[in-house]
């Protein structure tokens, strides 16, 4: 072994040796310990004592911490399998309401009451309304959800509901309040619950060499449709899942994930509790379509340096129901750019007015029938979660064969998507002479901030794992703290949950404060932490087998004394 403190050895000897931190992070990554630790520092109120706690960094991506992201792909494969064959409704019944909760929304409706009256007399109703937002909070604090006045308060933009001639039509049955599939009884007499397994893809958008997922050629290969098709793939999903609820007539559950192609476009895998006929499931995917109502941006009216011009609104002027502090203009004629609600309405003015893109599925739909507690439905929820450690533009590896055509391709989905409008308020609705929604200063088209343009994401801003309400009615963290009472349970450790939530101050440590811990001296804490508990249930192990404690060493991990 070379000893790395001797300085009679050769520089480039010195070089080749490993630093004692990557191998910190290394066995880190090994013991599953965070590589990104978060320092807080926990005051307790009653003893004065501040202890350091290290929390992790919660990422879900492997490029950022690869233990952290393994932990939350576990979590979501418990997530998954939890709610996928259920036997019983998961939705509780809500609670009757208390003689308290009924008087607070009584003395809501006579504060109401005098508040609206004050304001058909003119007189100001700022105290009235100071006191309805208490009243409100008390609401909530009594236990009680939501809020009394119910949904939103501005009207909604919609266009005509009425379906496109070229979209066939769908079955629409009468929907029962349950959140089950159907059952099956065998000839032995055992009753099944089979649910549905379902990828969804896009549609073609050239040819594409096999195997490699590039285009055969990429002058003719469609980027513009299959850069549109990425931004809005989330609004697809939901329409697919309205209109699956309709055809199937009960409330269906759903967990799903989006993931990249070879061709690097999104696609769908999607768990389903209950059971429709494959055909049916097709012919939904079929009529599923999405229209984008977004102003044109056939013209580019603005590029290089010939850019709109940000002017600031008169302070002392009627205030603007958009809230914006300026507005931009053409710097050729003066002439204000019409604000994001103009061009709508301008658009909604229009008859004979059409989409700005049209979104649909490919021809390519696979539907899978899962029986509850077999092999493939555990082999299936793997594969549900097989790339959430990923981001979209994280599949490319320089040791694959066709990787240079692959970033090419990449490069080239990137640059169509540079100027491709992702939401109302991205950057590039200048260059089409349309101010973004809420626009402020400093803003350029090719410059949007949204993760929609970024390399990585590949046009998908969209959540990467999406869940229904009722799939298991619990919330991730929810979930997380089953799996935290399990351990604690194995481990025969009491939950230190406090009873009293004012005992302890919790406060982050800088990154400029001097008495910070070191990175690898947390990483070592962690380490030792995670043997300690490892020790711990390898002890717990040997006794429900029968086997001495002493017998531990065989079993614990390199460097880990029994």
């Amino acid at each position: 072994m070379v000893d790395a403190s001797d300085r009679t050895l050769p520089r480039l000897v010195r070089q080749t040796l490993p630093l004692a931190l990557d191998v910190a992070v290394e066995v880190a990554k090994n013991n599953g310990v965070c590589i990104r630790p978060i320092e807080l520092r926990r005051l307790d109120t009653h003893t004065g004592m501040t202890e350091p706690f290290d929390l992790p960094c919660g990422a879900t991506q492997e490029a950022k911490c690869p233990p952290c992201a393994k932990r939350n792909r576990q979590l979501r494969m418990a997530q998954c399998r939890e709610g996928w064959h259920l036997e019983a409704e998961p939705v509780a019944e809500p609670n009757p309401s208390t003689e308290e909760q009924r008087w607070l929304i009584e003395f809501r409706a006579d504060v109401q009451a005098k508040r609206d009256q004050a304001e058909r007399d003119g007189e100001d109703t700022g105290d009235w309304d100071e006191a309805i937002a208490g009243i409100d909070a008390e609401i909530n604090a009594a236990g009680m959800r939501g809020n009394v006045l119910g949904g939103r308060t501005a009207p909604k933009r919609s266009r005509s509901t009425k379906r496109r001639q070229d979209a066939p039509d769908l079955p629409k049955r009468t929907k029962q309040d349950t959140t089950l599939g159907r059952t099956f009884t065998g000839s032995d007499g055992r009753v099944y619950r089979p649910s549905l397994f379902v990828t969804l893809t896009l549609p073609s958008y050239g040819k594409i060499r096999a195997g490699l997922g590039v285009p055969v050629d990429p002058t003719s290969y469609d980027y513009a449709r299959a850069a549109r098709d990425a931004l809005h793939f989330s609004k697809l999903v939901d329409r697919f899942v309205q209109n699956l609820r309709r055809v199937a007539g009960y409330d269906v559950q759903y967990f799903a994930t989006v993931e990249p192609q070879k061709r690097l476009a999104p696609h769908l895998h999607m768990a389903i509790r209950g059971t429709l006929p494959r055909a049916e499931i097709k012919a939904i995917a079929a009529a599923t379509y999405h229209q984008v109502w977004w102003p044109h941006v056939d013209e580019v009216r603005f590029d290089g340096d010939h850019l709109p011009v940000w002017t600031a609104r008169d302070e002392l002027a009627e205030p603007y129901p958009d809230g914006q502090a300026g507005d931009y203009l053409d710097p050729a004629t003066g002439e204000l750019l019409p604000t994001w609600d103009e061009a709508l309405d301008e658009l909604d003015q229009d008859d004979e007015a059409e989409p700005l893109h049209v979104l649909r599925f490919g021809d390519q739909v696979d539907v899978q029938g899962i029986v509850a507690g077999s092999p493939d439905a555990h082999k299936r929820i793997g594969y549900l979660t097989k790339y959430l450690t990923k981001s979209l533009g994280e599949t490319l590896d320089p040791d694959d064969i066709g990787y240079h055509a692959r970033r090419d391709h990449a490069a080239r989905m990137v640059e169509a998507l540079r100027y491709e409008p992702c939401s109302p308020t991205c950057a590039n609705w200048l260059r089409y002479g349309v101010q973004p929604k809420g626009a402020k200063a400093g803003m350029v088209p090719g410059r949007c901030r949204s993760k929609a343009h970024r390399h990585e994401h590949l046009g998908y801003a969209g959540r990467r794992v999406l869940v229904s309400r009722k799939w298991s009615n619990k919330t991730l963290r929810e979930h997380k703290q089953d799996r935290r009472a399990w351990v604690l349970d194995a481990l025969g450790l009491p939950d230190e949950t406090p009873t009293d939530p004012h005992r302890y101050v919790w406060r982050p440590v800088s990154t400029k404060d001097p008495t910070r811990t070191p990175l690898a001296k947390r990483l070592l804490r962690g380490v030792a932490n995670r043997h300690r508990t490892r020790r711990r249930l390898l002890e717990l192990q040997a006794r429900a087998d029968g086997r001495p404690i002493e017998d531990l060493s065989a079993t614990s991990p390199p460097g880990v004394a029994a």
